[in-house]
């Protein structure tokens, strides 16, 4: 397994975590995309980007009420800036003894632990494994923007399964939220809403 590193762990829990990346690295996690931490062993964590957020300092709260910024101050501030972007994630799943549950894992991942953007085959390989079990996760997950991380999951699992010449894994999964979505009938309107447009 390869992958792009994206970050290190600030801080975790059982139900997820949260990555701090420079600014400089941030032009390739997304919203919606599979993440994973290997830790000790074979035992590795997965988990899906739900929120991306870049906290103020000082000096871009002086910078913002300065009438003319001039690139050079932007592009410094950005480059060298040494607030992290933090990136929330929703643990959906672990590896242990070369099998993948998707299940909360039974321990989290600890402080400064690398964490890795997903590839092609790692997102072909997670979305493989039972009936979707992850999907509990992520539908029980509470305030959470639900239906637009569904489809932004779904939108890279299906490009994911199309490289790897599987067409019907859109439909399996399409098919799979509408069971378990069938007496929320509030939540499965905004999913097929979301999911219309990718």
């Amino acid at each position: 397994m390869d992958g792009m590193e994206i970050g290190r762990l600030l801080r975790a829990g059982t139900t997820g975590f949260v990555v701090g990346c420079s600014v400089t690295q941030l032009e390739s996690p997304s919203f919606g995309a599979l993440v994973r931490v290997p830790l000790n062993g074979n035992y590795q964590i997965y988990g899906i980007i739900y929120d991306i957020h870049i906290d103020d300092d000082g000096l871009v709260r002086q910078l913002v009420t300065t009438e003319a910024i001039q690139e050079n101050v932007i592009a410094d501030n950005r480059r060298n800036r040494t607030i992290p972007v933090e990136m929330s994630v929703l643990s959906v799943g672990y590896r242990t003894g070369g099998k993948i549950y998707h299940l909360l894992p039974p321990r989290p991942a600890l402080s400064l632990d690398k964490i890795f953007l997903c590839n092609s085959s790692d997102v072909q390989e997670f979305t493989s494994v039972g009936r979707f079990g992850y999907f509990r996760n992520i539908l029980g997950a509470i305030d959470l923007p639900v239906a637009e991380l569904i489809a932004a999951h779904l939108r890279q699992g299906n490009e994911a399964h199309l490289d790897a010449g599987d067409a019907d894994w859109f439909h399996r999964a399409m098919q799979e939220l509408i069971i378990l979505l069938r007496d929320d009938y509030q939540t499965l309107m905004g999913v097929l809403s979301a999911v219309s447009d990718i």
